[in-house]
């Protein structure tokens, strides 16, 4: 063979190695992505579960403080009317307060983590797309060579 046929025969052979290796890379970026937004996901549904268990225990502990405040009360011998029974609403009210801020937080919480899931996935396909031009354009410039060497 003379060196023009092998050179061209080289240069054909470059730009598929070279197409391959990027359409390895989109098919790595996808994957990364997709693990990324899946690990956000997770992420996500533990902060949920877990605004859930502070918001029930929120709610066993103002129990029991009601719970001690009437027993307070009645052991003093005093209805539960008028300031006693203010006290006690204070109390029923702020724990509904506190219970909506904390809902309020995990539903902020969530929605990030959600975005977060959304953007490893946008990135990870522009990635997969940015390679797979690439592929393609490595491959047309190399027949492009070849076509040169041997013309």
């Amino acid at each position: 063979m003379d060196p023009i046929t092998i050179a061209a025969g080289a240069t054909a052979v470059s730009g598929m190695m070279g197409y391959k290796g990027n359409m390895a890379s989109a098919k790595a970026a996808r994957g990364i992505g997709e693990f990324n937004a899946t690990l956000a996901e997770q992420e996500r549904d533990l902060l949920l579960r877990q605004k859930t268990q502070q918001e029930s225990n929120l709610r066993k502990q103002s129990n029991r403080l009601i719970g001690a405040q009437r027993v307070a009360t009645a052991a003093s011998g005093i209805e539960m009317a008028g300031s006693p029974l203010d006290a006690l609403a204070d109390t029923f009210f702020n724990t509904e307060l506190d219970a909506l801020n904390i809902r309020f937080a995990g539903d902020i919480e969530a929605l990030n983590k959600a975005s977060e899931a959304a953007l490893a996935r946008a990135s990870a396909s522009a990635r997969s797309a940015a390679f797979k031009t690439q592929a393609y354009s490595t491959l047309l410039s190399s027949g492009s060579r070849s076509a040169q060497l041997l013309a």
